[in-house]
């Protein structure tokens, strides 16, 4: 099953299971995003901004450092509980062993704590790096971070029981766009995909066809 497949069956599963009034105001945070005219976002033809952030275990991890090593696939996602993030993290770690085969590694940036950075990857028996991006300046920099709104903020809080600044540990109410990037090895982007609707995202094969021409 295609990725593209799977997300829409967690679509059809959110709708099924989100009250209306609350995919109401989701959908509409998505298409003011879209409508905004802002362009979001890094293209492939940029240098990717360095970061050093912690991983799940509490280790810095440098981009170039990884870099000097090998291309990186980044990937932004949302947090572990946004249940496409989840879709999307299974879905690249099934294709984990042709990504490194093929001489590249996977990183992926949340804005949660480490702590939930850790149980999801044990949860999940994810083998990639997975790093906290802490009040998402990283994703602030790669121009793919925005704040919720008000009447999302409490959405999230009163009718979803998530409160994310408790959740992240942080004290914004901020998220990434959800962002794929395919980064060569002198810290060029070669592959960019950010979609405002966080319900989409790359399939894996479409950045392992980018990595092969690499």
């Amino acid at each position: 099953m295609s990725l593209k497949e799977q997300l829409d069956q967690t679509k059809a599963a959110f709708i099924s299971n989100i009250p209306a009034e609350v995919q109401t105001e989701i959908f509409q945070c998505i298409k003011d995003q879209q409508q905004s005219g802002i362009i979001v976002g890094l293209n492939a033809g940029d240098k990717a901004p360095n970061f050093s952030l912690m991983n799940s275990l509490g280790k810095q991890v440098t981009l170039y450092d990884e870099l000097a090593k090998s291309p990186v696939i980044l990937i932004f996602y949302r947090g572990s509980w946004c249940p496409f993030c989840n879709v999307q993290l299974r879905a690249y770690q099934q294709v984990l062993s042709e990504i490194q085969n093929d001489g590249a590694q996977l990183i992926a940036v949340t804005p949660q704590r480490p702590d939930k950075s850790l149980s999801q990857k044990e949860k999940e028996n994810l083998a990639f790096q997975v790093l906290s991006d802490l009040n998402g300046y990283v994703a602030e920099r790669y121009q793919i971070l925005f704040e919720l709104p008000g009447y999302l903020q409490n959405t999230f809080q009163n009718k979803l029981g998530l409160n994310l600044t408790a959740f992240n540990k942080s004290d914004r109410w901020v998220l990434p766009v959800p962002a794929t990037y395919l980064i060569d090895k002198e810290g060029l982007i070669r592959y960019a995909h950010v979609d405002p609707d966080f319900m989409k995202r790359l399939e894996p094969q479409v950045i392992i066809e980018q990595l092969k021409k690499l």
